[in-house]
């Protein structure tokens, strides 16, 4: 037997075009293919704050508005430039009128909004928990929120004259219909077969209501909640329209009587800012009660 003491043959060209590829450090242990599975990849992956994703878009929509007014494109009898709307707006809240509009005008949203979800909620808990309900309340209710509320203006200006109440009707009345809707979906949405599940581990007609239906039927809730909230804003605007003497909706229409356009958007943006502030409340509190309800965030 022979041995050789030919050196080793180097390694055969590549001839695939694709090169050489890389001989993996013996020393590096790869993680398992089981543990980069389990991390999402959202964290595999630098992410950007979603409070600035948030502010994007405004933020752009704030330059496009500053420039078209630095270029004249909009002048101020059209629209006011931001920096005059934020000079305007430090006036008035430098003389007070704008906290005070805002505290009467909250208060009044309050008021409503309390009286509203009382309302919707009662008459859906009626209509959705009872058969004999839903005969004697859906019908009557279905055919009332076809009718505009803003109609309803010059009745209740006859009814209740022009001091507080027709403003808190005006706004009970709006909220109080999304919120019926929604409800009355969410307990008639409730699975038949958690009712029956209930039913064989010996809950009450009660115990079905407080432990299986109310809980199910509280996204819905919430969601209507939210609705009513925008709604509550635009009632608002219009009720501020009769014959106030205080209030945001006061302060548009002086700013309308003297073509002060700087002061409209000022008091628009304040309604933007209140309803913005109003549903992250009412997201907050989704997130603080249905924690036990897993769902799709998007990716």
């Amino acid at each position: 037997m022979s041995i050789s003491h030919a050196p080793p043959s180097p390694p055969s060209p590549d001839i695939s075009g694709q090169g050489a590829q890389e001989v993996p450090d013996a020393g590096a242990v790869p993680p398992p293919p089981e543990l980069v599975a389990l991390v999402p990849a959202s964290a595999r992956r630098t992410r950007v704050p979603r409070w600035l994703r948030r502010t994007t878009g405004p933020l752009l929509l704030l330059v496009l508005w500053h420039l078209l007014s630095a270029g004249g494109v909009l002048s101020d009898d059209v629209l006011a430039s931001p920096g005059t709307i934020a000079r305007v707006a430090g006036d008035l809240v430098e003389d007070g009128s704008l906290p005070s509009a805002m505290g009467i005008s909250l208060q009044r949203v309050a008021v409503g909004l309390l009286l509203g979800t009382l309302v919707g909620t009662g008459l859906a808990l009626v209509s959705g928990l009872f058969r004999i309900g839903e005969d004697l309340v859906d019908a009557s209710v279905q055919m009332l929120r076809t009718v505009p509320f803003v109609g309803l203006i010059p009745l209740f200006i006859i009814w209740f004259g022009i001091g507080e109440t027709p403003k808190l009707a005006l706004i009970t009345l709006g909220v109080s219909f999304p919120l019926y809707l929604n409800v009355y979906a969410g307990i008639r949405g409730v699975d038949t077969q958690l009712i029956e599940a209930g039913e064989s581990l010996g809950l009450s007609r009660w115990g079905l209501v407080r432990h299986v239906v109310l809980p199910g039927a509280l996204p819905g809730a919430l969601t209507g909640l939210r609705y009513s909230l925008g709604i509550a804003w635009l009632a608002l605007v219009f009720a501020e329209q009769i014959n106030a003497d205080a209030g945001i909706g006061f302060l548009m229409v002086q700013a309308r009587d003297f073509l002060r356009t700087d002061v409209i958007v000022v008091c628009l943006i304040v309604y933007a800012f209140l309803g913005l502030l109003a549903d992250l409340a009412v997201r907050t509190l989704e997130r603080l009660l249905l924690q036990w309800r897993p769902t799709f965030t998007g990716r």
